[in-house]
């Protein structure tokens, strides 16, 4: 569906990271990426591969749950980031939407969506006009502006979530398994809207998923994790081309799926793991 990103300027760079919990619990292990400005970077592996830990360490989260990057360094536009805030990333246009659709329940859908906005210095009718945007991308949302959101569906909650990043004006979205626990209809519904923000809105991407069937049908570029390593990476469509992402991770094989590592041509690539 999508081929090589639109520009070779990375917004963001993470270089050769590592992150420790609890001071002991080693997660990720020299992790490195990039995400072009106006791409869609997909962030792919199995549970417990490291993809959520990679996106708080961008969003500076991390220390919420007693983690730490101890090395390696994050940049956004040049600039290091790994010592901010979260709330100053998301002035400098950096916001995550959390895995498992994070919603105030006892607000109305709307007034969710409004504290997006909170962050901002922006006129009322510059907020207004933010609010119809978000609206034209979920139509349902509007249609349940006046519900608690703790009253709607998880498909309406994942909108909810995603709308909300949107109030806040960001430039780089970090989208934390849009697709779990949804039918595939809302799921495709999902990310058929991630692709309109990305080339109508200029939206850049890095969401983390399980489903690498989909996020490769949508994404330019990918990385794939295990045991908090990137083992592979690469455009799109050779990714969903190549015979040991078929097989592994899209499911394209008689036999069970196994580790990446007990792949026998994964053993030439090995330096990866080195």
């Amino acid at each position: 569906m999508l081929d090589a990103a639109p520009t070779e300027e990375n917004l963001l760079e993470v270089n050769n990271i590592e992150v420790i919990y609890n001071h002991v619990i080693l997660v990720l292990k020299g992790v490195s990426l990039n995400v072009p400005k106006g791409g869609i970077t997909a962030l792919l592996g199995g549970n417990g591969a490291g993809k959520t830990t990679t996106l708080k360490s961008i969003s500076n989260l991390l220390r919420s749950e007693r983690g730490e990057v101890t090395k390696g360094s994050i940049s956004y536009r040049g600039e290091r980031i790994q010592d901010l805030a979260p709330s100053d990333l998301v002035k400098k246009g950096v916001i995550q939407v959390m895995e498992g659709r994070h919603c105030f329940e006892h607000l109305t859908v709307e007034e969710n969506l409004l504290t997006g906005a909170y962050t901002r210095k922006a006129s009322r009718g510059d907020i207004d006009a933010d609010l119809q945007l978000v609206y034209s991308y979920f139509p349902r949302l509007k249609e349940r502006r006046r519900s608690q959101a703790g009253y709607t569906s998880g498909g309406e909650q994942q909108m909810v979530a995603i709308g909300r990043a949107l109030m806040s004006r960001p430039e780089t979205i970090l989208l934390d398994e849009p697709s779990m626990g949804l039918a595939p209809q809302l799921v495709e519904e999902i990310f058929n809207i991630v692709k309109s923000l990305n080339e109508k809105e200029g939206a850049t991407f890095l969401l983390a998923e399980q489903n690498t069937n989909v996020a490769l049908r949508f994404a330019h570029y990918g990385y794939i994790l295990e045991s908090g390593r990137v083992v592979m990476d690469g455009p799109a469509q050779s990714l969903r081309e190549n015979p040991d992402v078929k097989e592994f991770y899209l499911g394209m094989s008689d036999e069970g799926r196994k580790s990446f590592r007990d792949v026998r041509s994964y053993r030439r690539r090995k330096r990866w793991l080195s």
